[in-house]
């Protein structure tokens, strides 16, 4: 196959490292996959250059966070007339704000812990421990701290003692101008990867284990720190609402070719948390191993992706 794809990863995110080991795996499917022609680009200011002197055909979005997966370099590519995988500019952007997707998911009527929101204006206004106590009446405790627009859980922090609130929204303004502040639910931890464009479908769910007790990105990134199991231990009949609900916010964001759709769930209740438009493509990522349960290897997985962009 000829077509000349550029397998885009690195950018400037706090995740660029995870999107370097996602853009090499990509980069060896494709080839594994039968395509001849492809090239890998780390994204930095001269892009534009790349992606003309490389004569790229298609990109193929290994990017993860800001500059990536938020809608602006989806825009630069419409604007360069090249097809790309994943979902459009305003899905993007929508997706990648969490305050802006809770939003939708309650206007949709898909379930999501109750939340409310700092921003640095109100944090300047009239100051952090004031916020905090307005935090502590409206979601209590505990309660799960973060940066509106990171993946990869960074700038998250889960607070079990009112006094903490404080530093935890502190930690999270470094990263971001809204804090997004959510009822955290104990429960089990489970993610629903969709395929498609109009007719997107759920992959197997993956529940999520981690040996340090919370999910964060030591947990994501790190080899024997986290077990995904598939299926997750649940009735067969909420694992089906599961999917249906991922497909659902799916097409409520407008996203297209992948995404992922991360949940808690307690006892038959699921909640949804966010959407992943550009999820993980890693050794130890979720969405190529809910592919694998399904019968799509690796190599089959990026062909069918590509083949997705190319009918956008």
């Amino acid at each position: 196959m000829t077509l000349h794809i550029g397998v885009l990863c690195g950018g400037r995110s706090a995740e660029r490292e995870v999107s370097l080991r996602s853009g090499e795996a990509v980069y060896r499917a494709l080839l594994a996959a039968g395509y001849t022609c492809v090239t890998k680009i780390d994204v930095g200011i001269d892009l534009v250059e790349q992606l003309k002197k490389n004569k790229i055909e298609l990109a193929f979005l290994a990017l993860h966070g800001k500059y990536g997966e938020d809608g602006t370099i989806q825009g630069l590519l419409e604007m360069l007339d090249i097809p790309y995988t994943g979902s459009g500019v305003l899905a993007s952007a929508l997706a990648i704000n969490k305050i802006a997707t809770k939003k939708i998911f309650m206007m949709e009527g898909i379930p999501t812990p109750r939340f409310t929101v700092v921003n640095r204006r109100e944090v300047y206004t009239n100051g952090l421990d004031q916020a905090a106590v307005r935090v502590f009446k409206e979601v209590g405790i505990p309660a799960v701290v973060k940066a509106n627009t990171q993946g990869s859980t960074i700038g998250i922090s889960f607070v079990h003692q009112q006094d903490k609130m404080s530093s935890a929204i502190q930690n999270a303004l470094e990263y971001d101008h809204d804090v997004l502040i959510e009822e955290f639910i104990a429960g089990m931890e489970v993610t629903a990867s969709v395929l498609g464009n109009e007719e997107a479908v759920a992959l197997p769910l993956i529940e999520i284990t981690s040996a340090k007790g919370v999910y964060d990105y030591e947990a994501k990134y790190t080899p024997g720190l986290s077990d995904h199991i598939i299926p997750p231990r649940l009735p067969e009949a909420t694992q089906g609402y599961i999917k249906e609900l991922a497909v659902k916010a799916y097409r409520a964001i407008g996203c297209r070719g992948l995404a992922r759709v991360d949940f808690i769930v307690r006892q038959r209740d699921a909640f949804a948390l966010e959407i992943n438009t550009l999820p993980g493509m890693t050794a130890t990522s979720l969405f190529p191993d809910a592919a694998k349960h399904a019968g799509i290897e690796f190599p089959e997985l990026v062909r069918r992706i590509v083949e997705l962009a190319r009918q956008s």
